[in-house]
């Protein structure tokens, strides 16, 4: 099961490295390795998100997501992506902008630092977005219940979290914004921060208001969904093989890669910490890509955001974490280390949570511990 998911993703890790080695050295070698565990450690949450949406869509349309989907996310976000913001930074043409990122590494590295501001507010709203509309979404199950529980109750009115989102968007605009941190020093960056922001978050409401727009399709297509699925038990197939397909599959394979995009911010922006080398880091970036693709399809095939039902939230969680650093930094500098590691202890802790509320449940069953029969909310510990 693992090579069959991960094959791909060992393949290209192998013929990368080899490739950097070979054409440029092993300094090239060490730099696109260290890459690749960067984007797969900023990524992780991202591959749990992912897995939510993912497992909604049936056989056909997860080979999309593995085909079509990476070759949008590997050359789109990732090589394709800091090519654009350079262009228009510079207002200069592609093929001009390869050359700088080749010719003049440091003019192409101090564009990209101009531009951050706008990318920053961009992503950081659109994430900022994901995270509101699911922690004020009142659910059955609650990880951090003394926080989610009154949240949920503050849900109820309208339009909340986009009010929120703009207070938090003119905040920013008024303080870090103010001193923003570009190639030449810091400068007031309010404007373009306002705009892109808001850009942001017209395009979470747009892909979101999509999704609405074919909700009640969705769910027709859930409901025969579940018809196929008890037909397919009942013929003795797979039913897994049974999901999403038609428009409501197509709105979802997009928001996944609209979703993708924002998340790999902080990875196309991190790289040009470590390097400026325009192929170093789309070859390292593209690497790390692959696993978190791979790592959506694990996670989906073996059922585990069904059996440690806290994962969600702790990505989630790591999503408004992630949102708040990106806005953070349009001021700050803060290493890609601790954006990392913040994303990875709180998917730990609610991985680690989800098996205590497995014990827990699994000890009431055998009449050891607390009953089970109320599977809504079980100690976290966390």
């Amino acid at each position: 099961m693992v090579l069959k998911t991960f094959g791909w993703s060992f393949a290209v890790t192998a013929l990368g490295l080899a490739f950097a080695a070979w054409q440029w050295g092993w300094e090239a070698f060490g730099v696109v390795l260290i890459l690749s565990i960067l984007e797969i450690s900023l990524s992780f949450d991202n591959a749990v998100v992912n897995a939510g949406i993912l497992k909604k869509m049936n056989a056909f349309w997860q080979k999309i997501f593995l085909t079509i989907g990476i070759l949008i996310a590997v050359f789109g976000m990732r090589l394709v992506f800091p090519v654009a913001i350079v262009a228009i930074s510079a207002k200069v043409g592609p093929i001009e902008a390869i050359q700088l990122a080749m010719d003049k590494p440091q003019q192409y590295e101090a564009l990209v630092t101009d531009a951050h501001p706008a990318i920053a507010a961009f992503g950081g709203m659109f994430l900022l977005m994901i995270f509101l509309d699911f922690i004020f979404e009142d659910r059955d199950i609650k990880w951090l219940g003394w926080i989610e529980r009154p949240l949920a109750k503050l849900g109820k009115v309208d339009m909340l979290s986009v009010c929120i989102a703009l207070i938090v968007l003119l905040g920013t605009a008024m303080t870090f914004a103010t001193h923003a941190h570009t190639s030449s020093g810091y400068q007031d960056k309010s404007a373009t921060v306002l705009l892109s922001g808001v850009a942001g978050l017209i395009t979470y409401l747009i892909v979101g208001g999509l999704s609405s727009h074919f909700e009640n399709k969705i769910e027709e297509e859930e409901e025969r969904e579940h018809e196929e699925e008890e037909k397919a038990k009942a013929e003795g197939k797979d039913p897994s093989l049974v999901g999403l397909a038609g428009k409501a599959a197509f709105f979802l394979f997009l928001y996944l890669e609209v979703l993708d995009a924002s998340f790999s911010f902080d990875g196309v922006i991190g790289a040009f910490a470590i390097t400026n080398h325009i192929f170093w880091m789309a070859l390292g970036l593209g690497i790390g890509a692959m696993y978190v693709r791979s790592l959506t399809v694990y996670l989906v095939r073996q059922g585990t955001l069904d059996d440690y039902v806290y994962l969600e939230h702790g990505a989630h969680y790591a999503i408004g974490a992630l949102a708040v650093i990106l806005l953070i930094t349009i001021e700050h500098e803060i290493s890609e280390l601790i954006t990392g590691l913040i994303g990875i202890v709180l998917i730990a802790a609610s991985f680690l949570s989800s098996i205590r509320r497995n014990k827990l449940l699994a000890a009431g069953e055998d009449g050891k511990g607390p009953a089970s029969g109320d599977k809504t909310e079980v100690p976290s510990g966390v």
